[in-house]
């Protein structure tokens, strides 16, 4: 099956919109693949403004983000992997959602993994 990651990135990328606050999405520079002007990451990570009045061009395919932006002046062509997203959420309110890294997924899938699987539930009174 399919990621669910580019479906939900979209999704919630028009919902921010929807509701007039701007999107933001968190992303992993780590990865070769990642285009971005040099000297924007901290930490590895990045965030990036997707508001379209910030950004031209913008392509959100199952495979990757891409658009292009101004920093200092100067426009550059983004390129993110949806692998390499961590989080899409709205700036004035936090509201979003993160991700996952994608080693993760397949920790929690492994047969030793003592964790109960899917949703639990717990009585609070």
């Amino acid at each position: 099956m399919t990621s669910s990651k580019p479906y939900l990135v979209r999704a919630l990328y028009e919902w921010i919109l929807d509701n007039e606050t701007t999107p933001y999405i968190l992303v992993d520079t780590g990865s070769e693949q990642v285009r971005i002007p040099p000297g924007i990451a901290t930490d590895g990570k990045v965030v990036l403004n997707l508001a379209p009045q910030a950004i031209q061009n913008l392509e959100m395919t199952n495979e990757y983000v891409a658009f292009s932006a101004r920093f200092s002046g100067v426009t550059h062509d983004i390129y993110c992997p949806m692998t390499s997203l961590m989080a899409i959420y709205a700036r004035e309110n936090g509201e979003g959602m993160m991700f996952p890294a994608e080693g993760d997924e397949a920790e929690h899938d492994s047969p030793d993994d003592d964790k109960p699987k899917g949703p639990t539930l717990k009585v609070i009174k």
